[in-house]
C-alpha cells in the first residue's frame, strides 16, 4: 500500500513512523511533513499544504495512493473528508458535519446537552458587553472558550475576573483568534486532574486506546498561558478501570449515536477531553483526531500493527478488530523554542538527537523541525518530543529526561515535572 499522511507536526511523525512498520505499507508520503519525517524509514515528505485540498488530491490520484490519513483539525473541520471520499479515495478520519465536535464548541456542548454527557455547564454569547456582565455575575475562577478552532490555545481558566474579562477583550475587541471568536463559551470551573480518552470510531463500534495525560501549561506545576501541549505519559493512573468504562459507555457511545441521530456517521478518532472530578468524569471538550502530544506516547505503547486497525475504521469492520498494548508505560517530554506559545525565533541548529535515541527504549518525534542541508533546524513552537518507554513510570520519566538533556538548541525550553502527578498517585 502507499499511504499519505497530511500534516507536519509531532503527531504525524508518530502516525508516519507507525504507519510505516506496518508490512501492508510500502510507501509513506508525508504532506508536508516535517525534518523528522524527511528522514523516517519508508516516508518522504511531499511539498504541499495540509489545506491545499486540490493539489493533495492530485497527488493521491497521480501516486495510486490507497489511503490518507489526516492528523491535523484544520483540514477537517475544512472538509478534506468530504473531498477525498467524493474522489472515491480512503481517508481516514471524520468529515466536515462530524468535525463540529471540535470546530464549534457551541455545537459539541449542544450535543452533549441532547446526549446527556457530563460537562461543565455554561452559556454562549455573542458580544463582548453581555459576556463581561455574565462573567461579572458569575465570579471566578470561570473558563473562557473561543467557540472556533484556535490550535489549542483559545481557552483561559480564569483565576479572576479580570483576567475573565482580559480573555474577552482578546477574543471579542482584539480579534486574536478572528473568525473563531465570534462567539465565545464560557463554562463553570471544573476541579480535579485532567486525562486524554483516545478511541477509533467506524461510526457503530468504539474501540479505545490507552489513557493518557497531556500537560497543557507551559510552566512546571502547571502554571503559565496553555499551550498545545508540553508533555503526556500513558496510561494515567487517574483513569481507573470503572472511570475507563464509564467513558466509554456514557460519553463516546452517546457521542457517536447522538451525532448519528443528527444524520452524521463520525468515523476515525474520538478524543475526549476529561476533567476526573469528585462525582466523576465530565468532558472538557472533543477533538476530532489524535491529540498531540498524547499521540505520541499512545502510539508508542501499540504493538499491533495500526493500519488493519485504520482501515476496518474506514470500511465500518471495527467490531471485528483489537488493539494489543506493550505492558511498559511511556513518557513524552515536549521540547519548545524559548517563547512559545507567543512569539519565539527558528531556524536554529538542533543537536544530540542521534545520542538521545541510542538510548535504548527512546524514540525522538519531531514536530516543529525541518531538514536543511542536511542538518535539523527549529521551525515552530513546539519543536520535539523526546518519548521513552520502560517498565514502570519512574523509569520511563528517568529515561525521557536524561534523553531530553542530550539534546541542545539555542533557548530552547522544557517541564521538569512530566509525570509527576502520576508517581504521587
Amino acid at each position: 500500500m502507499k499511504v499519505l499522511v497530511i500534516g507536519s507536526g509531532g503527531r504525524e511523525h508518530a502516525l508516519s513512523w507507525k504507519i510505516a512498520q506496518s508490512d501492508l505499507v510500502e510507501k509513506v508520503f508525508v504532506a508536508p511533513g516535517n525534518g523528522g519525517t524527511a528522514i523516517e524509514k519508508k516516508c518522504e515528505n511531499i511539498n504541499i499544504k495540509a489545506d491545499d485540498f486540490d493539489s493533495l488530491l492530485k497527488f493521491a490520484k497521480n501516486n495510486n495512493i490507497d489511503l490518507a490519513v489526516v492528523g491535523p483539525e484544520d483540514p477537517l473541520a475544512k472538509g478534506i473528508v468530504d473531498a477525498f471520499e467524493k474522489n472515491n479515495i480512503k481517508i481516514f478520519g471524520p468529515n466536515k458535519a462530524a468535525a463540529m465536535i471540535e470546530a464549534s464548541k457551541a455545537f459539541a456542548k449542544d450535543v452533549m446537552l441532547k446526549a446527556d454527557i457530563p460537562t461543565a455547564y455554561y452559556s454562549e454569547f455573542s458580544d463582548f458587553d453581555s459576556a463581561k456582565s455574565y462573567v461579572v455575575e458569575k465570579g471566578a475562577p470561570i473558563v473562557v472558550k473561543a467557540d472556533g478552532l484556535a490550535a489549542g490555545k483559545g481557552v483561559t481558566v480564569a483565576k479572576t475576573i479580570e483576567e475573565a474579562v482580559k480573555a474577552l477583550e482578546e477574543i471579542f475587541i482584539e480579534k486574536i483568534f478572528g473568525e473563531s471568536g465570534n462567539k465565545v463559551i464560557i463554562e463553570e470551573f471544573l476541579e480535579g486532574e485532567e486525562a486524554s480518552y483516545l478511541a477509533f470510531t467506524d461510526g457503530d463500534t468504539i474501540l479505545p486506546l490507552v489513557s493518557s495525560q497531556d500537560h497543557k501549561p507551559i510552566y512546571d506545576n502547571d502554571e503559565g498561558p496553555n499551550t498545545g501541549g508540553m508533555g503526556a505519559y500513558s496510561p494515567a493512573p487517574v483513569v481507573t478501570e470503572d472511570i475507563f468504562k464509564f467513558t466509554t459507555e456514557k460519553i463516546a457511545k452517546p457521542l457517536i449515536n447522538e451525532l448519528a441521530n443528527r444524520g452524521i456517521t463520525y468515523k476515525g478518532i474520538i478524543y475526549a477531553g476529561l476533567m476526573i472530578t469528585e462525582k466523576g468524569p465530565k468532558v472538557l471538550e472533543f477533538n476530532c483526531r489524535f491529540g498531540d502530544p498524547e499521540t505520541q506516547p499512545i502510539l508508542y505503547k501499540m504493538k499491533s500493527d495500526i493500519v488493519p486497525i485504520i482501515l476496518a475504521a474506514v470500511d465500518r469492520q471495527l467490531k471485528n478488530t483489537s488493539v494489543e498494548w506493550y505492558d511498559d508505560t511511556t513518557v513524552c517530554v515536549v521540547i519548545a523554542s524559548g517563547g512559545y506559545p507567543k512569539s519565539y525565533n527558528k531556524g536554529y541548529e538542533i543537536t544530540g538527537i542521534d545520542s538521545a535515541e541510542q538510548i535504548e527504549g527512546i524514540k525522538v518525534f519531531h514536530a516543529g523541525t525541518k531538514l536543511e542541508n542536511k542538518k535539523i533546524l527549529t521551525n515552530g513552537g513546539r519543536v520535539l518530543g523526546v518519548t521513552g518507554r520502560a517498565s514502570n513510570l519512574q523509569e520511563a520519566i528517568e529515561k525521557t529526561y536524561s534523553a531530553v538533556k542530550k539534546i541542545y538548541f539555542k533557548n530552547m525550553h522544557y517541564r521538569n515535572d512530566i509525570g509527576k502527578k502520576a508517581l504521587r498517585r
